[in-house]
Formats: structure tokens, C-alpha cells, sequence
């Protein structure tokens, strides 16, 4: 595989997979503590509205579907803020609407557009500079604003009733929360795809939360097993010709099932 590196689409790959890896290491992270997964799968399913709009209106896809999933991260946040019991039917509802938008959009787009599967299984190889570039601005974005609301998200994480006493700005933070996953859901869906994408949200960060003593020791632990999950994929796929997305997602379940039985063998020979 080390002959592939001197080739243009395999660097912008690789360069895609690792700055998608990061950012589902922090946010999933974000999304397992606060118990969110429902809400993110949402956001990452809606996100299909924004390529049926940049198909339509033959835009660029990336900047389309980060204006429309950011707007569906807002709209399902101002719904379900004080629903939080109607939560899931909300989420649902904004779920099907999204993709059914972005379906009709894609009919009504003129002639066929070869790449939309990519967008729904993912299309690694096929990610471009411009992507790549768009990315690396996204995950320091990412970066930024989770280190400066560490501490208030952490609070909010664990309970957001004595975070507001504590005086933790709890709504614009829960809509940032939500931001920052579309945000992620965004630059995902090239490497794994829509259908795809929550397993690369929550596995890494479920096998860590158990073990790490702290938020941001579970970020940079997420982050790691992340990076470790795409690049044997990556290698697995390219030795024996299989879809990319699908090849690292199932090296994440397989690596989740051998240490869920290692782990359960353990602890039942410790009793």
C-alpha cells in the first residue's frame, strides 16, 4: 500500500479519513456522554436535504450540506429544548423530512449525477483537495470551540440542572453542542457516508468511556481508535477490493465484538 501514497487521490483519502476520525472522536464523545446518539443519527440522516440542494442548484456539496444540516441542528434544537419528552418524535419527524426534501430535490435535479451514492455509502478515494481543505478548516473549528467550552460542556454533559445553577449558559450551549455534530456528521459523510456514519460516532467512544477518568481523556482516546479504525479499513479495502466506508465500519464492529467478548471473559473469570 506504501507505493499508493505517491498517488494524489490516495493522500486527500488518507488526509479525509484522519480529520474525520478526529472530529468523531471529539464530538461522539460529546454525543455518547450526553446520551444524544437518536439526536445525531437525526442530524446526520437530515443532512441528505443539503445534497439534494447542492444537486439541484448545482452547487458545491460540502458548503450546502453544512448550511442545512446546521440549520436542522438549530431547528431540532429549538424544538426539542422544551419537548424533552417528545424529543425522539420530534427528532424522527425532522429525520424524514430531510431526506424525503433531499430525495425530491435529487429527481427534480437535471440529468444523473453519478456521485450521489457516495454520499450515502461514502466515497473516500474519490474526496477531493478542495474537500480535504474544507475539512482541515472544519475539525480546527471543532477544536477551538470545544477546548474554549470545555468546562461548561462538561458540566452540561453530567447535569445540566446544576449547570444552570452554577450559572452554565445551558441553551446557547445546546445549540452549539448541535452545531458542532453537524459539523462532524458534515465532514463524515465522504469517508463512511449518511447510512453509515453513527457507527464511527459512537463505537470508539463507547469502548473508551468506561476506562478514561475524564472527558478529554475519552476525546484523544476516541480520537486515536478512530484514526486506528480508518487506516486498517483502509488497508483492508484496498488488499482485498472492497468498499472503503463499509470495510472500516465493519473493522470498528469487529474490533467492538472482539473486545466486548475479551472484556466480558475477564470479568467473569475475575468473579
Amino acid at each position: 500500500m506504501i507505493e499508493l501514497l505517491h498517488f494524489s487521490f490516495m493522500q486527500n483519502a488518507l488526509a479525509a479519513g484522519v480529520l474525520a476520525a478526529i472530529a468523531c472522536g471529539i464530538i461522539g464523545s460529546l454525543v455518547v456522554v450526553n446520551r444524544s446518539v437518536f439526536m445525531a443519527g437525526g442530524i446526520a440522516h437530515a443532512a441528505y436535504g443539503g445534497v439534494g440542494i447542492a444537486l439541484y442548484f448545482a452547487l458545491p456539496a460540502l458548503p450546502c450540506i453544512i448550511a442545512f444540516s446546521i440549520l436542522i441542528a438549530l431547528v431540532m434544537g429549538a424544538l426539542t429544548l422544551k419537548r424533552r419528552g417528545r424529543m425522539d418524535t420530534v427528532i424522527g419527524v425532522l429525520w424524514a423530512v430531510g431526506m424525503a426534501f433531499g430525495i425530491i430535490l435529487v429527481d427534480l435535479a437535471p440529468g444523473y449525477n453519478v456521485d450521489l451514492m457516495s454520499f450515502l455509502f461514502g466515497s473516500i478515494l474519490a474526496v477531493p483537495r478542495s474537500d480535504v481543505r474544507l475539512m482541515v478548516w472544519l475539525v480546527i473549528i471543532i477544536i477551538v470551540l470545544v477546548t474554549c467550552f470545555y468546562k461548561d460542556l462538561l458540566s452540561m454533559s453530567y447535569d445540566k440542572e446544576f449547570s444552570e445553577v452554577r450559572g452554565v449558559r445551558v441553551v446557547p450551549l445546546h445549540f452549539l453542542f448541535l452545531c458542532l455534530v453537524a459539523m462532524a456528521v458534515v465532514m463524515t459523510i465522504r469517508v463512511v457516508g449518511l447510512i453509515l456514519i453513527m457507527a464511527l460516532f459512537t463505537i470508539a467512544p463507547f469502548l473508551v468511556e468506561r476506562y478514561a477518568s475524564s472527558l478529554w481523556k475519552m476525546m484523544v482516546s476516541s480520537c486515536a481508535l478512530n484514526v486506528f479504525f480508518v487506516l486498517t479499513g483502509l488497508w483492508i479495502s484496498y488488499r482485498f477490493n472492497l468498499t472503503s466506508g463499509a470495510t472500516i465500519i465493519m473493522t470498528a464492529a469487529l474490533f467492538f465484538i472482539l473486545f466486548e467478548s475479551v472484556a466480558a471473559a475477564v470479568r467473569k473469570f475475575h468473579r
